[in-house]
Order: structure tokens, then sequence, then C-alpha cells
């Protein structure tokens, strides 16, 4: 179950939070949804709920809150608009990096995608799907790690009729097995069709918090809404003559001077004010969510409201004669309305609210979902039942076959009844922190086309500048291979390995695919050193590329001469290694500081732009004393004792961070990785 507790957001200037001291339950095996027309806070507070957003208050989910769950994915399923993922990506590719990154088999993806029904479309692009399919799949995602808590903002905003009755019964069917559904909506009437438990906000705070039933009863039937400064005395008038006129009218009297008059009209109201000579200020029909006002529980607790159930669902009784008995509650509430009730032998309510009444009887309560850890060799669980289909204790059905009021769900529908299982139970085998990280990371560079189409255009580049630059002359010949001209401040490899390195972390802001299951990651920097290993693993590829081309076309073009390998090649290649990773590093690391690419991108550039001028002054600047001799008494204090010779690669590393374009490359690279692990460190400590 799910349990909110004082929910409040951090206010913004001078305006009020925008959710304020929100509190409810929701409780295993029942669909609780969150009504309130735009603005009313039910996206914020899912938000808090999800620890997306900074504010105040707890929620515990099955006694625990979000960041104390070691696996949050495994527990919660959310989903929060459109699926954020990469427009290029397919859909299979999308829910086999999500497997990758949550640790569940890929093979998963496969069998969530029979699920939803979206076997046919698996390769299809994310930016192709229509409205209808990109909800499909934002529920295969939350359903990916077989959760036992939905959480859905506005899922069926958009859909068709079919497409909603789809989701409704999935949601039922989840629920069924026991778990716990939380949806928000802004449809008063869905509510109550498809939901056991509706909370009601209005301006960020809690105005009801009532079963399905109840909600129908006293918020969805038609009614005539009057204000007057007479109301008791017009509430006695009305229940009067329809007592005697053998008519079915309820009064129920709200805060202030107001009454809300079911089963009656505007006319009759009216004419009754009239001949009594009672003022009346205001005087309509009104069907719908009535505000705050309304409520029968706005100023109670929840458990005071579950308390009452029983009572109000007594309030209907059905005469011998077939006509309907509105009897008042025998529980006496301190501080709510009171209600005023004539009977008689016509209909008690309209057929409207016959349909919302029934529509939300209440659900029986039903088999919790058993949820273990399958060990190797051990049989996995099966489901028990289909998704349209509901489990029922003998007692419970005899119950239910004995009311004359079912829930929608529950009737009989060829779709409801054609859906496909649940997703059967998974195995999560835990693995070593970055074995997951690098998984994701290697699905999620191969998913798209951009890092194979930035490797080509790199290549060409390269090649095309080194034939230039051999026809024009006065070119070395490290820089000839390395296609890099004199007054471009990095040669075209550098860049792309910095654009590879921006876009590993700049995609991940651009398209959050991770973001509504924060965690799925087992440590943020697991999925650092995931992202340098195989930016570096991309980066010596690409440069490796870059030689091998630039040099084979220096070949084909002017022969022998200029693709000779010069004698210094290991220095050269040990050089030219460096500064493509240590440009692809710096890509990484200032797009993962600043959530994005082009802020990455451009921290590579400012290296030889910006860093490498200062480190010149520095090093070429005037002093008291030089280091004369230091590189020699380095050598032999530290490097006698290598084996292998192993000194000789140790100085060349020395002698390539000593040169300027090293150097600054070294201290952008520090103080980049100091800077994202201080901000890291920080946010885990707040």
């Amino acid at each position: 179950m799910i349990q909110a507790i004082g929910l409040t957001s951090d206010p913004r200037k001078d305006l009020p939070p925008a959710v304020d001291d929100v509190s409810f339950e929701a409780r295993a095996g029942r669909v609780t949804a969150l009504l309130g027309g735009p603005g009313a806070g039910k996206t914020t507070v899912l938000r808090l709920m999800l620890e997306l957003q900074r504010g105040r208050g707890v929620t515990y989910f099955r006694g625990r809150p979000l960041h104390r769950i070691a696996h949050p994915s495994r527990e919660v399923g959310v989903l929060l608009g459109d699926v954020p993922g990469h427009p290029a990506r397919t859909v299979r590719g999308h829910l086999r990096m999500l497997c990758a990154a949550a640790g569940v088999p890929a093979r998963r993806a496969d069998e969530v995608l029979e699920v939803v029904g979206l076997v046919s479309l698996r390769d299809e692009r994310l930016s192709t799907l229509s409205r209808g399919m990109d909800r499909r799949l934002g529920l295969a995602c939350a359903l990916l790690t077989d959760p036992h808590t939905l959480v859905l903002d506005d899922p069926t905003s958009g859909l068709s009729t079919r497409e909603k009755r789809w989701m409704h019964g999935m949601l039922r069917a989840h629920v069924a097995h026991g778990g716990t559904v939380l949806l928000t909506t802004p449809d008063p009437k869905e509510a109550a069709r498809t939901a056991d438990q509706v909370v009601t906000l209005e301006r960020g705070r809690v105005v009801a918090d009532q079963e399905a039933a109840d909600f129908a009863r006293t918020r969805l039937r038609p009614r005539v809404a009057v204000r007057t400064p007479h109301a008791p005395r017009l509430a006695t008038l009305l229940t009067k003559e329809a007592r005697a006129t053998h008519r079915s009218v309820e009064v129920v009297r709200e805060s202030g001077n107001r009454l809300s008059v079911y089963g009656s009209t505007c006319a009759d109201v009216g004419e009754t004010a009239f001949r009594n000579g009672i003022p009346v200020h205001q005087l309509a029909d009104e069907v719908g969510d009535m505000g705050p006002r309304a409520s029968t529980t706005a100023d109670r607790s929840a458990d005071e409201a579950r308390a009452d159930v029983a009572p109000q669902r007594k309030a209907a009784v059905s005469r011998p004669d077939g006509s309907r008995e509105q009897a008042a509650p025998t529980r006496a509430r301190s501080g709510g309305p009171t209600r005023t009730t004539g009977t008689g032998t016509g209909t008690a309510t309209s057929s409207a609210t016959e349909s919302a009444t029934s529509s939300t009887a209440s659900a029986p309560v039903r088999k919790r979902r058993q949820r273990s850890v399958t060990a190797p060799g051990t049989e996995a669980r099966t489901p028990q039942a289909r998704s349209g289909d509901r489990q029922r204790t003998e007692p419970e059905a005899e119950a239910s076959d004995t009311t004359p009021r079912r829930r929608a769900a529950d009737a009989p529908s060829a779709e409801l009844d054609a859906l496909p299982e649940l997703p059967p139970p998974i195995s999560v085998r835990p693995a070593p922190s970055p074995l997951r990280p690098l998984r994701y990371e290697l699905r999620r560079a191969a998913g798209v086309g951009t890092g194979f189409v930035t490797c080509g255009a790199v290549l060409l580049v390269s090649a095309v500048t080194a034939v230039l630059l051999a026809r024009v002359g006065h070119t070395p010949r490290p820089r000839l291979m390395a296609g890099w001209p004199q007054q471009l401040p990095l040669p075209p490899a550098a860049l792309g390995a910095g654009l590879l390195g921006a876009l590993a972390f700049g995609d991940e802001f651009r398209h959050p695919a991770l973001a509504a299951d924060r965690g799925t990651v087992p440590r943020r920097l697991g999925l650092l050193a995931a992202k340098l290993l195989v930016t570096t693993a991309t980066a010596l590829l690409l440069a490796v590329l870059t030689l091998g081309c630039d040099i084979e076309m220096l070949y084909l073009v002017y022969g022998r001469e200029l693709a000779e390998v010069p004698s210094d090649w290991l220095s050269l290649t040990a050089s030219w290694f460096g500064l493509v990773v240590g440009c692809a590093w710096a890509g990484v690391l200032a797009a993962g500081l600043f959530r994005s690419t082009t802020a990455g991108l451009a921290a590579v550039v400012a290296v030889p732009v910006a860093v490498v001028p200062v480190v010149h002054k520095i090093v070429e600047g005037p002093s008291v004393r030089t280091a004369a001799g230091f590189p020699l008494r380095i050598r032999e204090l530290l490097l006698n004792q290598w084996p292998f010779g192993g000194e000789r690669y140790v100085e060349a590393a020395a002698r390539l961070i000593a040169q300027p374009v090293g150097g600054a490359l070294t201290l952008s690279l520090a103080a980049l990785l100091g800077a994202f692990l201080f901000t890291t460190l920080r946010g885990k400590v707040r």
C-alpha cells in the first residue's frame, strides 16, 4: 500500500505552495484515483511521492520510503506523461535498454510487448508511435520489472473509448493479483467508473477522501444548487412537499447557506420558495464534481471516512412496493452536512446516477500478490487468473450476485475477456555494481545511429583534410596523418570523440529514459564509470580508424613517401591516444556536470582555446627559481625498481602531461571530475 503523509511542495516567491499538506492512503488490491482539475496539484503530488521534486512530507511504499528501497523500479512502476525515450530508438530497443539498467533478463522486453499488444510494432521508432501506442509502451515500461505498485499520471489522456477500456482492464488485472494502482484523472465520471477510492484535490489540498460508491452517490448525481438565507426552512418545506406528493427528494445541507437538492428540478424548488416567500440568491442545475463544499468527508480524516462507509451504504433502502427510501445516515458527523430526506413511490435517481453508482460498487477483497524472488531450480509462479477476471470467494460471489449494482469492469465484455495475461514473475539475479550500468550504456550507445553517423563523418572529414594538407604542403607528417591543420585547435577525431562523450550524458537529460524510474542504475558514480569506459573504447577505436584511413588515403593518392611511419611512432601514438581519450572524457564530465550536450562540447573546445594559453603563461612566466634537473631526480627516486623497463612508459606519460596541451587537458579533467564528484556527494547528503 501507499501512505502519503503531509506532502507539501516548496513555494515559489510569494505564491502559495502548489500542494499543501496532502495525506491519503492507497491500499493494495484497489485502484485509487487522484481527482482534480487543471492546477489542482495532481502531478505535483506524484512527483513529491517519487522524490522527483523538493518539498516536505514522506511517502511510504509498503512501509518504506522510496530512497530506502534498494531497487525502487522493482517496487514502483511509473508512467508520467509520454515515454521519455530517444525518438530514433526502436520500441524493443528501448525496453531492452531499461531491462539492462534494472538487471532484468532481456527476454522480459518481449514478454511485456506481447502483453500490451505491441509485438507487431517492436521495430518501430518511438517517434512514429501514436498516442495510444505510446501509452501502451509507457505501461509496458512500468510493468517491466514486475512492480507491486503502479503510479500513473492521467494514463487515459487523449485515448479513444476503446483504448481507455483496455487500459482500465489492464489496471484492474494488476490489482486483481494484489497490486496497488494510483492514478490521476480530471474526469469525475471516469474516477467513479474505474476506481475503488477517490481522493479529490482542489488548489493543492485534499477536499474529499471517499469510497467510489459514496463518491458517485454524493458528487455525481444531478442536483439543484440553492443558496438562500433561509436554508433550514426551505429544506423542511421541500421535504414535506416531497412526502406529500410521493416523490423521492433528498436535500443536503452544505456549508453556509447552500443546499443541494437531489431528485427535483429548478422549477419545483423555485415555486416552493416563491409560495412561501423565501428569497433565493442562487438556483442552478449542476452535475459532476461539486467541489469541497459538497464533500461529506471534507473535514474528516481517512480513517473516519472508511468507518462511515457502512452507514452511508445503508442510506438507500428498498421498500416492499419497489420504491426506494432514502434514509439519513445513523452516525452523527461533527461539522459535516446534515441530510433531510423525502420519500415516495417515484424513482430515486436518474439513469445517469444509476449508471455511475452501479459502476462504482465496492470491489471484493482480492488475494494478495505473492512476490518472492525465484531461485534457480525452483518453479516460477504463474498467474491464476486472466487479466479480465477476478478471484472471489463463495460468500463474496453470493453477495455480489444478490446485489443489483456491479462494477462495470466486471460486466461481460469481449475486449476484456480477450486481454492477455499479465507478464509472468521474473527471477532477478543480483549483479556487481557497474555490470548493469555498463550493459545499459552499451545498449544505449548502440541503440541509435548518432554514434555511427558521427564516427563516419569524422573519418570522412579527416581523410579529406589529410589529402588536402598533403597537396598544399608545409604540414608535418604527424599532423598530416591525424588530419590536423595548424589553424584548428583540435583535429576532427578529437572533436568527434568529445561530441560522443558529450552525447553520452547529454542524451540522459534530453531524453531521460531513467528519470521516471530513478534508481534503476544503482549509483550515479557507477553510471559515470560505465560511460567513461564505453567512451574510452569508442575514442580509442576512432583514433585507430582515423590513423588507418588517413595513412591509406595518403598512400593511395601520393604513394609510399607520405605514408611511412615516423621513427618516434610510439610516443606520437601515446600522445594521440591521450588527446582523443582526454577530449572524450572532458565531454562526458562536462555534459554530466552541466546537464547539456552543448556544454560538454564547449568544455572540449575550451581546453586548447582558453586553458592552453593560461598554462603557457604560467610555465613561461618569470620566476626566481627553476626546476632544473627535476625529471632526473624523479627518475632516480621512483623509476629504478620498475620491472620489465616500466620506467620508460611512466616517463613517456610524464612527458606527455608536461606538454602544454597535455597539462591543460589534465587540469581540465581533474577540475571537471572534482566538480562532478562534489555535486554527486552533495546530492546524496541532501
